[in-house]
């Protein structure tokens, strides 16, 4: 197969695709890690919705995905920005996808833990209309919806709390509320403005040191109520300073798709456990590497995980917010939905070279069930852009 793309800027290579996908067999539950992926959703390419309608899931597809992740032992981390939460994917939507993903995980037995955050609360013309206690009684409502399906609630980063609060104290409080209400311990989630430009200066500052001070001020005054923190920073040293420092038994859960291979594995000090949306496209993969960890070959795990960070930093790329797009990219053409379309209209939010070469990274590495369909797919929409192959 050559993939030619005409006009400025344009490429023109051969590239041949693998005729076999890398062999992976789902195995027993992971001792060492506790890994979640976070999973994206399917939208019904059928309805009649604008990019700003609320959004049209297709469920047999999105919870057959989950399923997919559970039988090769991953953990499946729900409505979170994987998700297209606040991209696409509204309150309502989110909240009977949690219902359901959570009901599927009792019957898989599978590992879910599900986002909790601020997203239903509208923004006018004059900003966010709302203080401290509108965003907490916002938090509630979806820490109760969480906490009612049986699933462990991950604290989300809020545009809200971000817009309104006037300093870390605010954060302090809300938090500290939040968690004093949790009846289980939660996952704390701090995402980065690369993900989001919405969370510049999260906790309260845009320094990041003084930043990281007031977050794990928010885990010292609640040990027992923070099962772990998600860090989603893209800054490798810095999640490691922050695991340092974590209270004994409070777990670091990496977000980092730039730099998780070094993370997961650790070093003498501690290691991250893993809470990832490139796990999504790398599911069979990643669950093959982490068994192979849990034997204590640290070697082994970084051989086979190491060469799928090119793929990650590819979809990760800046404006990182956008990774969504490769991501379901990708799962159109292993095989696991009918169609390339997103809720919100986001499959244009990726230009053609990105997903050509996402492509060419994803069969390099073995990724595709079936590379044959695979290759028909990527055929099919060159053509729907006129590219003559």
């Amino acid at each position: 197969m050559t993939i030619r793309l005409p006009g400025p800027g344009g490429v023109s290579r051969a590239y041949e695709p693998r005729s076999e996908p890398l062999a992976t067999a789902p195995g027993t539950p992971f001792t060492s890690r506790t890994v979640f992926s976070a999973a994206h959703v399917v939208a019904d390419p059928y309805a009649d919705v604008s990019p700003d309608s609320p959004a049209a899931v297709d469920w047999d597809a999105t919870l057959a995905f989950r399923r997919h992740l559970w039988s090769h032992g991953l953990g499946v981390a729900e409505a979170m920005d994987t998700a297209q939460r606040g991209m696409g994917l509204d309150w309502a939507a989110a909240a009977e996808l949690i219902r359901r993903s959570a009901a599927e995980a009792r019957a898989a037995g599978g590992l879910i833990a599900c986002g909790v955050g601020t997203d239903q609360l509208p923004v006018t013309e004059f900003g966010h209309p709302y203080g401290l206690a509108g965003i907490r009684a916002a938090y509630e409502e979806q820490l109760a919806v969480v906490e009612e399906s049986g699933a462990q609630a991950i604290l989300m980063a809020s545009r809200a709390l971000a817009a309104v609060a006037r300093g870390p104290e605010d954060y302090l409080e809300v938090y500290g509320h939040l968690l004093r209400q949790a009846s289980e311990p939660v996952i704390l989630h701090w995402l980065g403005p690369m993900f989001d430009p919405a969370l510049e200066g999260y906790w309260g500052a845009t320094d990041l040191d003084a930043a990281t001070h007031t977050f794990l001020d928010v885990i010292a005054a609640h040990p027992d109520k923070v099962d772990g923190v998600k860090v989603s920073l893209l800054d490798a040293q810095r999640e490691i300073d922050i695991r340092r420092r974590l209270p004994r038994g409070v777990r670091c859960y990496t977000g980092d798709d730039f730099n998780y291979p070094e993370l997961i594995a650790g070093d003498e000090q501690g290691f991250s456990h893993a809470l990832l949306g490139i796990f999504d496209p790398l599911g069979p993969l990643a669950a093959q590497a982490v068994r192979i960890l849990d034997t204590g070959d640290t070697r082994g795990f970084r051989d086979l995980l190491d060469p799928t960070v090119g793929l990650s930093r590819h979809l990760f790329r800046a404006p990182t917010r956008f990774y969504k797009t490769g991501v379901v990219f990708l799962a159109w053409l292993a095989g696991h939905q009918a169609h390339f379309t997103m809720v919100g209209g986001l499959q244009s939010a990726r230009s053609l070279p990105h997903l050509a070469r996402a492509y060419e990274l994803a069969d390099t590495l073995g990724l595709f069930p079936d590379p044959k369909l695979a290759e028909e797919r990527m055929r099919t929409l060159l053509g729907v852009y006129g590219v003559e192959q």
